[in-house]
């Protein structure tokens, strides 16, 4: 077995669509999208055997918040939806892993592996390497239901500000100009400062348009009052499933309900087009309360707890960097 950094396209993009846990964050579009983006450097890992076949593969992306001395206080490592390896072959995992923490221990403060399904089996590989396990839940709605049945699970109340958005004349389109993109991003850009959150910088968004966009692998949905574009769902569609990506409201319109419309019109949009799964994207920790998981909850949907996979390569810098972080979220509320 030998451990590569680059793998020819076809061949990696066949690996993941045919692995039973295949998605879209491992594939090389992502890839790209994360190499397109300001202060982002994604990294491959793969198991290859002798024959040239790939065994296992790892797509990590490093993100940093700034250039220069600050970005290395800043750098942290997330892998969501990996490592993708054959059979679960644990002597596989292992070898991934070693190569990335060999790599990875002297370039981010930490690792963080964002898991997308029931990772039992593999516990063990991460646990040995000194990795904490974390709970972290998920919302999964199966689109496979009837649209009446989507609907009646849904907690009254959105079904009430659906309609009530209905009545307030907000309409669902797919967005496909690079104006409407751009304005998304504005749009996204004010959610994030008032939650006093880091959003990725504009680039990707361009870049995933440009990259992903002719490939359908990604969607955006706005919601309009007239003509003006008031609300924004980013959704990632990789074989059955669509992946709520980013999605954001203007605060002055939250009460036309572009938020509770926004998913149901995915929902039906996902059915239609023969996708099985919608994906919320998170739902946080099960022991802190979360006004993003209750609002997702009113949904419907099964509750799942995949959880993370978490270990600190650099403590000091680590302890610095959270300081900066709380001291930078203290002067945006301030502002």
């Amino acid at each position: 077995m030998n451990i590569v950094n680059k793998l020819d396209r076809q061949i990696w993009s066949d690996f993941v669509r045919d692995h039973p846990k295949g998605n879209i964050f491992q594939t090389p579009e992502m890839y790209d999208v994360y190499s397109n983006t300001k202060h982002n450097e994604p990294l491959l890992f793969a198991v290859v055997s002798d024959n040239g076949a790939v065994q296992g593969l790892l797509v990590a992306v490093l993100l940093r918040e700034f250039d220069g001395p600050l970005g290395g206080l800043t750098t942290r490592s997330v892998v969501w939806g990996g490592p993708l390896v054959a059979h679960d072959d644990l002597n596989i995992l292992a070898l991934l892993l070693r190569a990335y923490e060999k790599e990875i221990r002297a370039r981010a403060l930490y690792t963080q592996f964002r898991n997308l399904w029931d990772i039992d089996k593999l516990q063990p590989n991460f646990l040995e390497l000194k990795y904490s396990y974390k709970d972290h839940l998920n919302i999964i709605i199966d689109l496979t239901k009837s649209e009446q049945s989507l609907w009646d699970e849904m907690h009254s109340k959105r079904r009430n500000e659906i309609r009530k958005a209905y009545k307030e004349g907000v309409k669902v389109r797919e967005l496909d100009g690079k104006d409407d993109i751009d304005t998304s991003y504005e749009i996204l850009k004010g959610v994030y400062a008032q939650a006093g959150l880091p959003l990725a910088d504009k680039t990707m968004f361009q870049g995933a348009f440009r990259v992903l966009g002719p490939h359908q692998m990604i969607r955006y949905f706005g919601a309009f009052i007239d003509d003006k574009l008031i609300g924004v769902i980013c959704i990632l569609a990789y074989k059955d499933l669509l992946y709520d990506w980013y999605a954001g409201s203007r605060f002055e319109f939250l009460r036309k309900y572009p938020n509770d419309i926004l998913p149901w019109e995915v929902f039906k949009w996902g059915k239609a087009n023969g996708y099985s799964t919608f994906d919320f994207g998170g739902a946080g920790s099960p022991d802190k309360d979360y006004g993003v998981r209750r609002f997702k909850q009113k949904f419907g949907g099964a509750i799942l707890n995949f959880g993370r996979f978490e270990k600190i390569h650099q403590p000091g810098k680590y302890k610095t960097a959270i300081t900066m972080f709380y001291l930078w979220r203290k002067c945006r509320w301030k502002r």
